[in-house]
């Protein structure tokens, strides 16, 4: 190996090993591709064409490892916990099933209460305009989302459900008054 060579890796080495970081994103993959790199190019150095940029010719035999070996490497060590966060992604399975689940139970509702829900929980409307496009009083929209809530938390195994199928856990609802209508407060949200 030329002295020439030699300097010239020395030279853009702090920068060849930022480059293989970026590519590997591990400090020890990255050295392992730097050294490999180097390896690479000290036995190639006679296919080098000086007064052409070295530097352009190192990163091209790094970045042409990195593809053709480390990155098949790196794709089969075990997950590290940041991989699972820069990569991963939260499985949808629980949640597909529980939504299967609730569908299933809403659709078993009786008509009344399946609308009152709808009209309430998912279409937000005010208890008054519900029971006014349901055509019944305002005291029977109440009771039919009471009793289709209680329902569904009975047909799901919950403690609690709000009118949208959120899942509140066990603890007991906190009445209180809200302007003329009674709601229900969740202790977490006080």
């Amino acid at each position: 190996m030329s002295q020439s060579v030699q300097d010239q890796i020395l030279a853009c080495l702090p920068q060849l090993r930022a480059f293989a970081r970026s590519l590997a994103r591990d400090r020890d993959v990255a050295d392992d591709l730097v050294q490999d790199a180097i390896v690479r190019a000290i036995t190639s150095a006679s296919q080098f064409t000086p007064g052409t940029n070295f530097k352009a010719w190192i990163f091209t035999i790094t970045r042409n490892r990195y593809f053709s070996t480390f990155r098949q490497k790196s794709l089969t060590r075990p997950l590290t916990p940041v991989d699972l966060e820069t990569h991963g992604t939260a499985p949808t399975q629980q949640a597909g099933l529980e939504f299967e689940e609730f569908r299933q139970a809403f659709n078993r509702l009786p008509a009344e209460q399946r609308e009152a829900l709808t009209l309430i929980g998912a279409d937000g409307f005010r208890y008054e305009e519900a029971a006014a496009i349901a055509g019944c009083a305002l005291g029977t929209m109440k009771s039919r989302v009471f009793r289709a809530r209680r329902e569904l938390e009975a047909k799901l195994g919950r403690d609690r459900i709000d009118i949208q199928g959120h899942d509140f856990g066990s603890r007991p609802p906190v009445e209180c008054k809200l302007g003329s209508t009674i709601g229900r407060v969740d202790r977490s949200v006080q």
